[in-house]
């Protein structure tokens, strides 16, 4: 493998070649992306070259890495149908897989694709943030245990860059982090927008660490999340039916000063969050 060509130069995308070139990678690293994110790219040492369309970069990589928003990805997915090299390798970053390994089972001919959704991140998003060590010890769910060459190569180098490589089908992917990512998400902003509706200076200024624990995730973009909610609606919609359960019971457990078992159930999940090396 000779060429990667990363397609959005966000955090992912830039973390990626950094992560790539700080493992040791020799070869070449196009990158395509609107300016001035490229030239800081290029400055940063994520890419080495920028390509000037999707059709450049379709003729010159052996890996194509979609790091965009999940419309964004679907989007690139039906350009590159038509014009990807067969024995190429195509693989993404979206957060949800089923609409994503469809959309490319359906336009994509004689590349290889393989969904990717590495399971990492920051609330601040941009080229500026990115960081090679972004990958380390951290999930990176493939939805293929294809063998060829280049998919094997391509998980070679994600165990270099520190990444836990995962196997999963589109299905259960978006159906788990439909509650272990998309439902936090919401949780979060729902908290934040509640406050924010109490219209009172205070709720701004009389609070705890705890407060800003809970609203971190509200700093995300809508725009990267409405696509991901979009492409897992109903997944999403049981969540939050499972979550607004959870609820009422919490209420019904504060009039009848029932509240222990909650807590210690609660405890213990939470506990094994941080005792998960991966957390």
């Amino acid at each position: 493998m000779k060429t990667v060509a990363i397609c959005g130069l966000g955090l992912i995308g830039g973390s990626f070649g950094l992560a790539l070139r700080q493992a040791g990678f020799e070869g070449e690293i196009v990158g395509l992306c609107g300016s001035p994110y490229a030239e800081q790219a290029l400055q940063m040492g994520a890419i080495s070259r920028v390509a000037r369309d999707l059709h450049e970069v379709a003729e010159c990589a052996d890996w194509i890495y979609l790091s965009d928003t999940v419309d964004g990805i679907l989007a690139t997915i039906r350009v590159l149908g038509p014009i990807a090299k067969a024995g190429t390798l195509i693989t993404d970053v979206g957060s949800t897989k089923t609409a994503i390994v469809s959309e490319a089972t359906q336009h994509l001919r004689g590349a290889e694709f393989m969904g990717g959704h590495p399971i990492t991140g920051k609330e601040k998003r941009g080229i500026e943030n990115a960081d090679a060590d972004l990958f380390r010890n951290r999930p990176y769910v493939l939805t293929s245990r294809s063998e060829s060459a280049n998919t094997k190569e391509f998980v070679f180098w994600l165990n270099n860059i520190g990444a836990t490589v995962i196997y999963s089908t589109p299905a259960e992917h978006d159906r788990i982090l439909g509650y272990t990512s998309h439902l936090p998400q919401l949780l979060s902003t729902a908290l934040a927008v509640t406050l924010a509706r109490q219209n009172e200076r205070a709720f701004s200024e009389i609070f705890g660490p705890g407060l800003t624990d809970m609203t971190r995730l509200a700093l995300s973009s809508g725009d990267l999340w409405i696509g991901i909610l979009k492409t897992n609606k109903e997944v999403v919609k049981n969540a939050l039916l499972a979550l607004e359960q959870t609820l009422e019971e919490l209420a019904k457990c504060l009039d009848a000063d029932q509240l222990d078992s909650l807590f210690t159930r609660a405890n213990e999940f939470a506990e094994k969050l941080r005792t998960n090396p991966k957390a």
